[in-house]
């Protein structure tokens, strides 16, 4: 059966008890030139979609300090015998790292969802939205301490595939759910295998010179509290400006600056962005020079920008061995506003991830990266999710 597809244009919003959503819908003037396929009615759309943010505000919640328990959670969720299970499962293991995550450093006192849909289609009995969720788990920090300098929350924006059946009833049912985590760290409201999948980091190139050896990787161990803020960065010095790094990650976190292109694996053309904002120049920039991770510069097609802008392993040889524009820290825990840390979640000798620092409070880092487009991310999570990782940690 052909599945119809019903794209809206405006945005409605709906608040419910358990968070708040936008809808996107067509104008009344709209009307197609031949009869229109089976869809969703706006009624229908708004009711899938109190569903969809009713479950995720309920994965979300697993992770707080105050969460339900999981057998009372998944009894919220309206799904389909096989998808129960899965949920069941998917709690279980959310409330798991919602106690790993208090363990470390205090955990989320309570999560905010939204939810966005961009799309619907129907297949005869089922019915699919493609929508955002928005969610913003929040810190255990005070009033005074935000006023400091401390996050209020931990974002993230991922997109999501959902699917409903409708019983014989009526009733709409939650069947599946596919969120788009590929190509990052797993993102804060899904559960995983241990292992990430690195994706393809479709920016990298073999560069034209042999590198050799990276030498060891950032140390893990905290540091004493005493010099836990000993390094403290000016906001700008030998050009550059490092408010503007951090500034410039703080607005693009969860979304693309429509001047550059964006990439399936975007974390490093990410963070080429936020250094050009505070002052990296561009360097090189003929055809014949991508291949080489001596240089760094961005063109209006991928054939005319270097490697070296976004792929995390060739941006890391420019950045430290060829432009002499960041100094390798032995610690992570040495990470100061606006420098980057790096990834390699397989200790395969290759980068797969980076990210910049937009905020420290209290000798914890907080980093902020696309795919999946996570903002202020505390490093004691990080560390804790993935145990085996090499880290490389980059003063900007």
């Amino acid at each position: 059966m052909r599945i119809a597809h019903h794209r809206r244009v405006f945005a409605v919003a709906v608040t419910t008890a358990v968070g708040m959503l936008t809808l996107i819908g067509t104008p009344a003037h709209a009307q197609p030139s031949s009869p229109a396929p089976p869809s969703l009615s706006n009624s229908d759309t708004t009711e899938l979609a109190q569903l969809a943010v009713g479950y995720l505000q309920q994965r979300a919640d697993m992770l707080t300090t105050t969460r339900p328990t999981a057998r009372a959670a998944v009894a919220r969720v309206q799904a389909t015998r096989a998808m129960t299970a899965r949920v069941q499962d998917d709690l279980a293991a959310l409330a798991e790292k919602g106690r790993r995550y208090k363990e470390v450093d205090g955990g989320y006192t309570k999560a905010d969802v939204d939810v966005k849909v961009t799309d619907t289609s129907v297949t005869g009995q089922s019915a699919t939205l493609q929508l955002t969720e928005h969610t913003r788990l929040h810190l255990p920090f005070t009033p005074q301490d935000v006023e400091d300098g401390a996050p209020e929350y931990e974002e993230l924006s991922l997109p999501h595939t959902v699917t409903f059946t409708q019983g014989s009833d009526g009733a709409w049912l939650l069947s599946s759910d596919k969120a788009d985590t590929e190509g990052g760290p797993t993102p804060t409201t899904q559960v995983s295998d241990a292992d990430v999948d690195a994706g393809t980091d479709d920016g990298a190139g073999k560069p034209d010179e042999d590198e050799g050896g990276k030498g060891p990787g950032a140390g893990t161990d905290p540091l004493p509290d005493s010099s836990a803020d000993s390094v403290v960065k000016p906001s700008a010095s030998a050009g550059y400006n490092y408010n503007k790094m951090a500034a410039y990650a703080d607005k693009y976190w969860d979304h693309h600056n429509s001047a550059f292109r964006t990439y399936g694996n975007d974390c490093t053309n990410f963070i080429s962005q936020a250094m050009l904002e505070g002052g990296w120049g561009p360097k090189g920039g003929a055809i014949i020079q991508r291949t080489s991770n001596k240089y760094w510069f961005y063109g209006p097609t991928k054939f005319t920008t270097s490697y070296t802008w976004a792929g995390a392993e060739n941006w890391y040889w420019f950045a430290k061995k060829h432009s002499g524009r960041t100094k390798i820290l032995d610690n992570v825990w040495k990470l100061a506003k606006a420098d980057v840390l790096q990834a390699d979640w397989d200790r395969n000798n290759n980068i797969d991830h980076s990210m910049i620092v937009t905020k420290k409070y209290r000798g914890t880092p907080y980093l902020t990266y696309h795919t999946g487009d996570t903002h202020n991310k505390s490093l004691n999570k990080l560390l804790s999710d993935h145990p085996r990782t090499w880290w490389y940690a980059h003063r900007t």
